[in-house]
């Protein structure tokens, strides 16, 4: 009968230090070589420099509403720092292909990040080098972090700076295109509603000029004259009263009509021209999107590679993938002695 040995008793007979003491020398070379060629590679690594500026949104998209309108119950506090939701616009602005175009534009980060003209995907290639080397976080405080990683320091401080000024400028063309279309069709509605006004007045004129100012009193007043020249029997005041009230009768109506509905049309004006001259300030005016709580600068140190780092986890990598190698050939020595 086949006897099988109790794996627990195998195991504590076969100790790992007792292992790794064993395979000690094949283990020094292994680590070794890793240790150099670890040493070597980030000595490859070129250097980068870390340049950060940190941004609050604010709160304030058009100026009318925050300085203009007096009715406004939620009127907002120019000078108030955005929060969650501005943040997150911030970042979607940051992070829009208008800004990164600009970028790598003005900086050639194509020739920067040494992507030649002829490969096949160089586009993809310089967006991917872009994300690596720029971020866009939002900090708890509900500010947004632009930190840009760079082998040349002024380069990286200069990005992350003109990115901040990027996103004013590219958050104000969007609001402009909107406002200036907003802006025409006030700007229509207000002349148009102007126009129609000095046509009921032109109208009213034309009635004022056969004597009817003011229906109502005129009517009255004509009417008890009227009566008392009847009484009297003054045939002269008679005739001259019944052209009055022939013009009064003839034009009254019309002149009520005119004289409302110009005082609602001049009610609908006025709301008209608030509305068109808030537009027009919001399509010529600009405020600062941003508070710019720190700007970049270029760093003095690098910030990547960490050689230590890199050859310390290279090492305790390949310690650990040698142990398990060795462990596995020493389990298969015991199975072939059983």
């Amino acid at each position: 009968m086949i006897k099988y040995s109790n794996d627990k008793e195998d195991f504590n007979s076969l100790s790992i230090v007792y292992i790794i003491y064993k395979w000690k020398k094949p283990l020094i070379i292994v680590l070794s070589i890793a240790l150099v060629i670890s040493a070597i590679a980030s000595l490859l690594i070129k250097d980068k420099y870390k340049s950060t500026t940190i941004l609050f949104p604010a709160t304030t998209s058009s100026i009318s509403k925050a300085l203009l309108t007096e009715n406004n119950y939620k009127k907002t506090d120019i000078l108030e720092f955005g929060e969650e939701a501005e943040a997150e616009q911030m970042l979607q602005i940051l992070n829009s292909d208008g800004i990164r175009t600009r970028i790598c534009e003005k900086y050639n980060l194509m020739t920067h990040y040494g992507i030649k003209e002829n490969e096949k995907y160089k586009r993809t290639k310089l967006y991917e080098e872009y994300l690596n080397n720029i971020t866009f976080k939002r900090t708890e405080y509900m500010s947004v972090k632009i930190e840009v990683l760079d082998h040349n320091p002024d380069t990286a401080a200069l990005i992350a700076n003109d990115i901040a000024a990027l996103h004013d400028s590219t958050k104000i063309f969007i609001q402009k295109e909107r406002a200036n279309q907003a802006l025409r069709i006030v700007e229509q509605e207000y002349f148009s509603k102007l126009k129609e006004i000095q046509a009921m007045e032109d109208s009213l004129k034309t009635i004022n000029s056969f004597g009817l100012y003011d229906y109502e009193s005129q009517s009255e007043v004509t009417s008890e004259q009227y009566a008392i020249a009847i009484s009297k029997g003054d045939q002269r005041a008679i005739k001259s009263l019944e052209e009055k009230l022939k013009i009064i009768g003839q034009y009254g109506s019309a002149y009520v009509s005119l004289r409302d509905n110009m005082y609602m049309q001049r009610k609908q004006l006025n709301l008209l021209k608030s509305k068109f001259d808030e537009a027009k300030v919001d399509a010529q005016e600009t405020l600062p999107q941003k508070f710019v709580v720190s700007s970049a600068y270029p760093a003095e140190k690098k910030s990547y590679p960490s050689r230590v780092l890199i050859v310390i986890v290279a090492v305790i990598s390949t310690f650990l993938t040698s142990l398990i190698l060795i462990l596995i050939i020493e389990n298969l020595k015991r199975i072939k002695l059983k």
